[in-house]
Order: structure tokens, then sequence, then C-alpha cells
């Protein structure tokens, strides 16, 4: 059976309230799914998230990524995946130029490498559980206050702690942090972990000032306090802060990884499947990490839909530690997600491991055209 026809496709997604961030203002999400299908008929869904500030990917520059790579695959056998590791073909059958502007194309790696997981499994009859075993019964996902004002995040943290929500991730970065923070430990207890996530805002002269104002609160680590490059000032942080540091948008390759494992520059990093280039690159850089002694959190793209949570839900079981997982928001961001079965984590953040065939999430192909924008058509020449 071989490879027939790959379809991308645009999607803007209504959120149910915008989402904010240092950097970023969101409103819908614009998550590009790929499905891939085979000349029997099989059909594997895939999905990235181009993030310009984190891989340095565009929507234009995804798909125009995936429409190099398919002459590549068009025609071929795909080959039967018993394990993460049998993708590797991918890594012979994709060329590998370097783009201008990019650190990897890990959003249309994710996509792509997604959707073939997807479809090898299904023919086969498996899930991704089946080649990833869960060494845990069920995955707890923890809570994200967007910024905005004291008021608006306050109220949303004591909705979280309604549901049971046991750990929360605030995003800072934009002036009153302190008094923001402060408020929702008030409102939240000492019982909750607070982490923070500045996305880069500070700079390195102001980066410990910030902390050790912020500290008092009780915080459980910081993420991406400082922007990517610079890596003796992340050293220096790293030796000097009196929270933990945890890296996102500084890694993005196993290259990125292993410097900073060799310059102590990290405490804890963020695995996002989409930002390492689907889950055989989110497994390898995560398992180096807690081999090197640091803390892993499952993170996710902001508007993932039901195939990324799916994605990074197998991730976070199979691990053998993980510190906290994010995603899976579902329906609680998304006014309306792709997927049969209902992906968004319940009461306390818990949610059930996903036993279907490939992903283990069905997509809905009238719900997912609803919402797409744009669609390519690369291979025969039938309708998207």
């Amino acid at each position: 059976m071989t490879l027939r026809r790959l379809v991308i496709q645009l999607l803007a997604i209504p959120f149910v309230e915008a989402f904010a961030h240092s950097t970023q203002v969101r409103a819908h999400s614009d998550a590009v799914v790929v499905r891939v299908e085979d000349d029997a008929g099989h059909v594997g869904h895939g999905e990235g998230l181009p993030r310009p500030y984190v891989t340095g990917e565009t929507v234009d520059g995804m798909v125009a990524q995936l429409q190099a790579w398919w002459p590549g695959l068009a025609g071929r056998d795909l080959p039967e995946v018993r394990a993460l590791a049998d993708l590797d073909f991918l890594d012979e059958w994709l060329p590998s130029a370097p783009v201008a502007g990019v650190v990897a194309p890990h959003a249309a790696l994710a996509a792509l490498e997604s959707a073939l997981l997807d479809l090898a499994l299904r023919r086969a009859g498996k899930g991704v559980a089946d080649i990833l075993p869960p060494v845990r019964d069920k995955i707890t996902y923890s809570g994200v206050v967007t910024a905005g004002d004291t008021d608006q995040a306050v109220r949303h943290a004591r909705q979280m702690k309604l549901v049971g929500l046991s750990a929360i991730k605030v995003k800072v970065g934009l002036g009153d942090d302190v008094a923001r923070l402060q408020a929702i430990r008030a409102g939240m207890g000492d019982a909750v972990s607070l982490r923070l996530d500045a996305n880069g805002a500070w700079a390195p002269e102001q980066v410990m000032a910030r902390l050790e104002a912020l500290a008092p609160t009780g915080i459980a680590s910081v993420e991406q306090p400082l922007a990517r490059g610079d890596l003796a000032a992340w050293t220096r942080l790293c030796a000097e802060s009196p929270v933990p540091i945890m890296v996102d948008e500084s890694l993005v390759t196993m290259a990125d990884l292993e410097a900073l494992i060799a310059a102590r520059a990290c405490h804890l990093v963020n695995v996002r499947v989409s930002k390492c280039g689907g889950l055989r690159g989110a497994w390898r850089q995560a398992t180096r990490a807690l081999e090197a002694g640091l803390g892993v959190q499952v993170g996710s793209q902001v508007g993932e839909t039901a195939i990324l949570s799916a994605a990074g839900r197998h991730l976070a079981a199979a691990l053998p530690e993980v510190r906290f997982v994010e995603g899976s928001f579902g329906t609680l961001l998304l006014r309306e997600d792709l997927s049969r079965e209902a992906v968004r984590f319940g009461h306390r953040g818990e949610a059930n491991l996903l036993r279907g065939p490939g992903l283990g999430v069905e997509i809905l192909p009238p719900v997912r055209d609803r919402f797409a924008l744009r669609t390519v058509v690369c291979g025969e020449d039938l309708p998207a």
C-alpha cells in the first residue's frame, strides 16, 4: 500500500476567550492539520502549530515545507511501525536543506510524522499505546492563567481551583507581575503549585530582581525568563536564581538540549510535540533530559486541536517521570474541537489514556473542513 495524497488545511477555530502572554495575543487556533492517504483508502491525521518566535516557522512557510517534502513520499510504501524508532525512515525520505530564519522545521515535521504514524497504526489495527506503552493509568493536567489584568487573573485562578486543579502556570512579564501573583496566591491558597512563564520577556540585567520579588509567593519554577541565546547568561541565572529555571523557546533541537546540559543552564525543560518535531523528537529530548537529571514538563501549543492533544497525552503517559503536564484544553479553549471523543481534561485536571487506533482520536471531517481557511492538495487530483 503506497502513499497517494497529502492534504494540508489551515484552520481558524475561534477561542472561547482570547489568550495572551508577553509577546502574543491569540483569539483563534492557527493549527495546520494534514492528512495522508494511501491507495487502500487508509487515512492518518497530523497537526503542527508554527510559531515564528520559537522554531522560526510561519504558516505559509510550513505549507511550503510540506509541499517540498511530498515528492519524497509520494508513491512510496509506508513501512510498518512497531516502535517510534521505526519512523527513522523519514530522515532518509525528507530533504533537510536549511531554511533561512528557521531554527528547525519542527511544526511541519510534527504534522507529517504524526499523520504517517496515525496512518501506519490504523492500517495495522494498533494504537500509539501499543508502541509507546503507558506507565501511568491517567494524566493530571495543570491550568494556565493568561496575561491580563489582576481581577481577570484571579477570577480564572479561582475557577481552576473550583475544578480541583492542583498546579497552575501564570503568564508574566507585563509589568504588574508581583501584584497579580500575590492576588492569585491569596485566591488559590498555599496548597496549589504555582509556576511562571515569562516567554523571554526579561533582560539579563533585570531578571534576578524580578525573580527575587516574585519568589516569596512560592514558585515551583519560572519558564523562559530570558530570550533564546546568550547561554552564558542562562548559566549564571541557573546558578543564582531563587527559583528553578525551565527552558522552552531555548530548546528546539537536540543540539540545543546538549548545549544546555553541558552549560548547566537550566533545571527543567518544556518539551512540546509540535516544537520538537513530533513524538519521536519529543520522546528523545525528554528521555535525554531525564537522563541528565533535569525535570521534564510536557507542554502544549496554545490552540492545539485533539490531534496534538492526543500525541501529548501519549507522551506524558509513557515517560518514566513527568513534573507537569499541559494541554488537552479541548472545548475549554476551542469553541469546537475536531474529534468525536472529548479530549479535554476533567475534574482535578485528570484525563484517561487514549486506547483507540492510531493516535486514539477519530477526526470529524465536517468540523475540520468547516474551520479550514485554505486547503492545499498534494498528489492525485481528487476532491479535498
